[in-house]
């Protein structure tokens, strides 16, 4: 069973461990899987992200779009499709069906 959980960054707590009080910010370099600190005193330190790169991290909602993107766009793309058939399929039954005097009424009382 898949359970969407929010991912824990590592490398905050790692900063926090080393500088305490004297970060300002911190951002997360995505591309290379770290967490990057700017200090008091201009430096920068950042710290990994990870605390073993074979760990396998629990799936988040963005990480299972971002790979499946492909397949829900095609299950829309046919989900679009059918309910465009249902409906040209009901339009020319619901033609062919009346005949011309009830295609008169319907459309006399659709005009109000």
């Amino acid at each position: 069973m898949i359970t969407l959980q929010r991912r824990q960054l590592v490398g905050h707590d790692i900063l926090l461990a080393r500088h305490g009080n004297h970060i300002c910010s911190m951002r997360v370099d995505r591309g290379n899987g770290r967490v990057v600190a700017l200090l008091d005193d201009g430096s920068v330190d950042s710290a990994p992200n990870l605390i073993s790169p074979g760990l396998q991290l629990p799936d988040t909602f963005e990480s299972v779009l971002r790979e499946d993107w492909k397949f829900f766009a095609g299950l829309l793309a046919i989900a679009t499709g059918v309910g465009g058939l249902m409906m040209a399929a009901a339009w020319t039954l619901g033609g062919t069906a009346m005949g011309a005097e009830a295609t008169q009424i319907m459309s006399t009382y659709a005009s109000f």
